[in-house]
């Protein structure tokens, strides 16, 4: 797989060099695309919301099997600082697993207060966790995120049709933060031939996830594969790499349309 011309994701402190893109579970991919992903040296997955029994079990048997390679992330969307260790304690379970790589705090526009930040570092303290992420849709909320050290990534909806982070988001993450984007395809509306401008070719998925991967301030892309031939092309973009110039200015006007 040709994939010299992408640089390895850092993501922050979290984790080995690695491949920068990230499978997600809840699209439908199963436990043999989970190990598959695995083999052309995916490391990072995304127990997300939603959470399919396949690709558990596919997820249970990579992590087993090379723990130190594979990035596990579990999600939790909890408002209650009194359940977000028994969320995360019930993913673990499911998982058959002592210690998550990531807790992700879901959907947070606005800085978490105190209680529940306090909560995932007693997470962090107790080695249930060894990292804190959190996602977030405002824009103007990344500045104050980005200066708390209690994040070691922040998640950032970027794709052409919502690329407004490169002014918003990512000039106010320092290096010390890692960037992880998602929604690269903007819910698939970017690959519908029905929203594409007239005489412009539609993007695959593939187009998708190289445009998020060009920007030198993204780190790692989700994707979100339903099956085995979506992770195909999911693939696929390592091996074209990133996009030109007229690219992008390609993608930026079917996002136009998109949005």
């Amino acid at each position: 797989m040709a994939v010299a011309s992408w640089a390895p994701a850092r993501v922050g402190p979290i984790g080995p060099a690695m491949l920068p893109l990230g499978l997600s579970s809840s699209y439908g991919i199963g436990a043999r695309g989970v190990e598959r992903a695995f083999e052309r040296g995916l490391r990072w997955f995304y127990w997300g919301t939603l959470r399919r029994g396949s690709f558990g079990e596919g997820l249970t048997r990579v992590a087993n099997a090379h723990r130190s390679e594979a990035i596990v992330v579990v999600q939790s969307y909890t408002r209650l600082a009194s359940l977000m260790r028994w969320s995360l304690e019930r993913a673990l379970r499911t998982l058959r697993l002592d210690h998550a790589d990531v807790l992700l705090l879901g959907l947070w526009n606005q800085p978490p207060p105190p209680r529940i930040r306090d909560a995932a570092l007693r997470l962090r303290e107790r080695g249930l966790v060894r990292h804190l992420m959190i996602s977030c849709h405002h824009r103007p909320s990344f500045e104050a995120l980005a200066k708390d050290d209690a994040w070691s990534a922040l998640m950032v909806r970027y794709n052409a049709a919502h690329p407004g982070a490169e002014q918003d988001a990512f000039p106010v993450i320092g290096d010390g933060v890692g960037v992880v984007a998602y929604t690269a395809t903007c819910w698939g509306r970017l690959v519908d031939p029905k929203r594409t401008p007239p005489g412009e070719a539609t993007p695959r998925a593939s187009d998708c996830y190289r445009f998020a991967l060009t920007h030198p301030r993204v780190d790692l892309v989700l994707c979100g594969p339903r099956d085995e031939r979506d992770l195909d092309e999911a693939l696929t973009a390592l091996d074209r790499g990133p996009m030109s110039p007229d690219e992008l200015a390609w993608m930026k006007r079917v996002g136009l349309r998109a949005r």
